[in-house]
């Protein structure tokens, strides 16, 4: 079962002794904080540990992804982009069934052994978001409401968002519970975007560290009350499997205040690598249009981390930096991004990563630099003409959390019950430890290695 940006602190910590179930496979088990993707993304992250391969590996480092090397040539990632076996994929090669709901990157679905319900990047439920089609129908049975995600979770209307997040999530158990009791499985995977959505509309709202929690505020509890209301759908999923049935609860990334917003394009500006064809005078996104590319070095994007992607002479249409000049610019700018400061001129801790010192393989076409504005504390902010490189608006809509680099892992093992805690535990541990717990080879090129404690 996985929960889509669920965090550690909260989780396995402050709200521990209020989440029975979850305590309760603890106590079976083992559990502890679990290494995500470079960058904690959910896409590529669930598609990673569904692989064991990384980013890199995939070709595939955000939503979306460059196609090519113009200005313009950005794609979504969908399931079409994964070209590594899955892990339903390898156990359908041995001849055993599963069961697939909501896992990101699943859409539009491809044939496996079994059954899949895609998910939230889903365009409707009108599409074929199933596997077989039929089970389109089936679904339509059991939870006529059914919707892949809530429609807007960037909002200021919080009454409704919680509404909504409560009627998504109880037809995604509906139909979860419909397939565990109605089908014959192997392998049952389930992603719920819920606790995603929660934490980005709520964050401000119950995390004491951020800079804009109020206490005693109307959604205080909201996150925890979400919670606990997972915690009993969790209680009845597993009403559904017997005691040798090996349970996994993870998380593909983690969660943390977010304090502000670096404008990475309106710095970009400020030390000369980005040249607009006519000044910003407010703030708008930066379109291709924008930019005098023959005296661009570089330009960049916005989202939880920053993307920096360099315009070379040969590679880009109207590209500027000589090849033999590409590596000294690239790290000009790597060096100036990490000796940023904060607002105050404090030192934020800002990583500009190069995509082959972290993949093992780099396919596709990354950014040139991947970048953790504040160690991810801070976002990275697309927009020109902002009235300073720090912004404490986001430009997407309300969202007061930024993803963090260390999920969680709850793993019960009827093999092994005794409780423990895991330490260094990675997001690519998942994959290699369900295949030796089916009695399947582990592929050598996994990244990954099963669990133990």
């Amino acid at each position: 079962m996985g929960l889509d940006c669920a965090t550690p602190q909260y989780v396995l910590e402050r709200w521990a002794d209020r989440l029975p179930t979850l305590a309760q496979l603890r106590a079976r088990g083992a559990s502890g904080r679990m290494r995500s993707t470079i960058p904690p993304i959910t896409c590529p992250a669930w598609m990673c540990m569904a692989t064991s391969k990384d980013p890199g590996q995939l070709g595939l480092y955000g939503f979306r992804n460059r196609v090519d090397h113009s200005y313009t040539g950005l794609s979504i990632g969908t399931s079409l982009s994964v070209r590594e076996p899955t892990l339903w994929d390898i156990a359908g090669a041995s001849g055993l069934s599963s069961a697939v709901v909501g896992v990101p990157m699943t859409y539009p679905p491809k044939p496996l052994r079994g059954w899949l319900v895609s998910c939230f990047l889903t365009p409707s439920t009108q599409s074929g978001y199933t596997y077989p089609k039929t089970l389109r129908d089936e679904i339509a049975t059991v939870a006529p409401d059914y919707r892949v995600d809530v429609e807007e979770f960037r909002t200021e209307d919080k009454h409704g968002l919680l509404r909504q997040l409560y009627d998504v999530t109880s037809g995604h158990f509906r139909v979860v519970e419909h397939l565990m009791a109605t089908k014959s499985w192997d392998l049952f995977w389930f992603v719920e975007m819920g606790t995603d959505r929660l934490y980005h509309g709520f964050w401000r709202y119950f995390a004491d560290d951020h800079r804009l929690f109020e206490p005693g505020n109307p959604f205080e509890q909201a996150a925890l009350e979400y919670h606990v209301y997972l915690d009993q759908r969790i209680g009845a999923v597993l009403k559904h499997v017997d005691d040798d049935t090996l349970v996994l609860v993870v998380s593909d990334h983690g969660a943390a205040s977010m304090v502000g917003g670096i404008a990475i394009n309106d710095w970009l500006i400020r030390e000369g690598h980005l040249v607009l064809r006519r000044p910003a005078e407010s703030p708008r996104r930066l379109t291709a249009d924008d930019v005098d590319w023959a005296r661009t070095t570089a330009w960049g994007e916005g989202g939880y981390y920053g993307r920096i992607m360099l315009n070379v002479r040969g590679r880009e249409p109207e590209g500027l930096v000589d090849p033999n000049e590409y590596e000294r610019v690239r790290d000009e700018i790597a060096r100036g991004l990490e000796s940023l400061g904060d607002d105050q001129g404090q030192p934020m801790g800002t990583r500009a990563l190069k995509p082959e010192d972290v993949y093992r393989q780099v396919r596709g076409i990354p950014p040139d630099l991947i970048v953790y504005f504040g160690n991810l504390r801070w976002r990275s902010v697309g927009t020109v003409g902002n009235p300073g490189v720090h912004v404490f608006d986001n430009d997407t809509g309300p969202d007061d959390a930024n993803h963090a680099e260390e999920g969680l892992l709850i793993i019960h093992d009827p093999w092994d019950p005794r409780p423990g805690e895991l330490q260094g535990a990675t997001l690519y541990d998942v994959a290699p430890t369900v295949l030796e717990r089916l009695g399947l080879p582990v592929p050598a090129d996994m990244i990954g290695r099963p669990l133990s404690w």
